[in-house]
């Protein structure tokens, strides 16, 4: 098992191409066959499966094949990770403008 800084350089990695999110963004409607979506794309097949399997890899989608029919499917929960660490630089970033305005308030305060 990767440990969680890999996972989240892994789903980080899957999320700068704008493919897959849009890949990420159809099947936030629920599932889908690798072919319909493939369908609104302008490349070949092949490589949307290679967009998916980098999805796969990170963790964020599944995949079943039932006959001839690939589908995937989001995995639910898996941004989970990356939103907390997400998150835990939203909080200190925060703090530290909070603390830059009261610095420069202060500062303004004491010139009039």
């Amino acid at each position: 098992m990767l440990n969680q800084s890999e996972e989240l350089d892994q789903i980080f990695r899957a999320l700068a191409d704008p493919t897959r999110r849009r890949l990420l963004e159809r099947l936030s409607s629920g599932p889908a066959s690798v072919s319909s979506l493939a369908e609104p794309l302008s490349m070949s097949l092949a490589a949307v499966v290679q967009h998916l399997q980098v999805l796969q890899d990170a963790g964020l989608v599944r995949s079943e094949k039932v006959g001839r029919v690939r589908t995937c499917q989001l995995v639910p929960d898996a941004l989970r990770d990356a939103e907390r660490w997400l998150g835990a630089r939203r909080t200190a970033w925060e703090r530290r403008l909070d603390a830059l305005g009261e610095i420069l308030a202060e500062h303004t305060d004491h010139e009039e």
